[in-house]
């Protein structure tokens, strides 16, 4: 089975949904191989790499009177799953080079623990995640080499590749994130409960159809 994974830094229901996701996998039994491959889906192309309002203030821009709700929604279901949601510490950049980042750790196999730091490192520490020095940081703790991770940053490797992720997703159909894509069938939230998404990588062609957040709207 191929798992594509469309997913961005900036979105808090990634890192729900990947939470989510590793529970699944835990879960599965009899099955010899899951190829897990992770398609960078910026959902704020045009932001700059200097952080801005927070994720908790453009929220209340979207939603107005509704956003408190919808902020407590997204940080309570983050604590089920053990993630602390800091939204009012998030500031969304731009983040090319957090996926170009994930790219370089994807050929040294280490493309989920970067996953992973990148959504810890903006969700919950609110770090600046376009930032050079940030992205060194995490690449290191990631187990990458830290000559590679400079050279990634300093040029363009891996940056055609993630303009080939979103032309993918625009082929499979993805419109948002996090979205999954099970051997190339449509496109299905990857942010189901986790009995779901036991079923879907039982092989069963069925699911929760679409996506959960649009480009964007990271939250």
């Amino acid at each position: 089975m191929k798992l594509e994974i469309y997913a961005d830094v900036l979105c808090p229901w990634c890192y729900i949904g990947k939470r989510r996701l590793t529970a699944a996998l835990a879960q599965q039994t009899g099955r010899t191989s899951i190829e897990i491959v992770w398609r960078g889906y910026e959902l704020a192309p045009d932001e700059g790499r200097t952080p801005g309002p927070t994720a908790a203030e453009a929220m209340a821009g979207w939603w107005g009177e509704q956003a408190p709700a919808r902020i407590a929604r997204i940080r309570s279901l983050g604590a089920a799953e053990g993630l602390e949601l800091n939204l009012h510490l998030a500031r969304p950049v731009n983040t090319f080079d957090a996926h170009r980042l994930v790219k370089l750790a994807t050929d040294r196999g280490r493309a989920d623990q970067m996953m992973e730091l990148l959504l810890h490192a903006y969700h919950t520490e609110g770090h600046n995640v376009a930032d050079a020095q940030v992205l060194q940081r995490l690449g290191g703790e990631a187990g990458l080499d830290a000559g590679e991770v400079l050279a990634v940053l300093d040029g363009d490797d891996y940056a055609d590749e993630v303009r080939a992720d979103r032309r993918r997703a625009a082929e499979h159909g993805v419109t948002g994130v996090p979205s999954l894509v099970i051997d190339g069938r449509p496109p299905v939230s990857g942010v189901q409960p986790v009995a779901d998404l036991h079923v879907l990588l039982r092989n069963d062609p069925t699911g929760s159809p679409g996506v959960v957040i649009k480009p964007g709207r990271p939250g």
